[in-house]
């Protein structure tokens, strides 16, 4: 269980201190899929970095299993079984999807055992196991192998900033049926998704809107979701979705 205790983050902005995240506090229980959506601006990101441990908040606390993470870094908290995937994969030129998953695995997978990842993903195993994760692969290609590395990976709670940003509609439409796998398993793991999409916040467990930093709604799915269709922050179509390629 993730617990937010009165979580406060603020940093220097045109030359005045702005507060980004106001005074938070809130509960993700175990085996969960919640949503966190709102305006942009609205502080949903930095939530998201306060909790893998890329920032560090100004106040407050986390909780994570009963233990007191509020200090710990973020290769510390991927120990404890926190994972986050970034907006945007990071490619890596002489690294291939075989090792990538053998590093987040943290052991020697074998390649049957790395197929399988790729291939709850919706990957053709064959045609990416030897593949460099360089410019060669697609936003959606690297969307699914970086979510192939978070399933590789011991992860209790897999933390995802936009998943939906930059890949066209085929992949995103790939990108669903991965989420809705992952939310009908059993493995006990949270998933915290970061998204204005409609597709993704109408499969969420709870969804969580944040506006100007503070948290303005939280409750299931069926409570929250009627009230904010057609509002700014649920939309039903992503940027470079209209007229997109088949690029993965």
């Amino acid at each position: 269980m993730l617990e937010l205790k009165n979580i406060s983050f603020g940093a220097p902005s045109e030359g005045k201190y702005k507060e980004i995240i106001d005074d938070i506090t809130l509960t993700v229980p175990d085996n969960r899929f919640v949503v966190i959506t709102g305006p942009n601006g609205g502080g949903k990101s930095t939530l998201a970095k306060l909790i893998a441990g890329i920032e560090t908040p100004t106040s407050g606390s986390l909780i994570f299993d009963g233990e007191d993470i509020t200090g710990l870094s973020i290769t510390e908290r991927a120990k404890k079984g926190i994972g986050f995937a970034f907006q945007q994969p990071v490619r890596f030129k002489g690294l291939t999807v075989l090792d990538l998953l053998r590093i987040a695995a943290g052991k020697t997978l074998s390649v049957s055992e790395a197929c399988g990842y790729l291939s709850e993903v919706g990957l053709c195993a064959k045609d990416y196991i030897k593949r460099e994760v360089n410019a060669s692969l697609s936003g959606g290609e690297l969307k699914r192998i970086e979510i192939a590395t978070v399933l590789a990976r011991d992860i209790k709670l897999a933390i995802f900033d936009e998943p939906e940003a930059g890949i066209d509609l085929w992949s995103f439409q790939n990108l669903i049926r991965i989420f809705e796998k992952i939310r009908a398993g059993s493995s006990g793991r949270t998933v915290i998704v970061i998204s204005h999409q409609e597709r993704i916040l109408n499969i969420a467990d709870e969804i969580i809107v944040l506006a100007e930093g503070k948290l303005s709604q939280k409750g299931p799915k069926e409570e929250i979701l009627p009230g904010i269709i057609g509002s700014g922050y649920a939309t039903n179509v992503c940027p470079r979705m209209e007229g997109g390629a088949k690029n993965g």
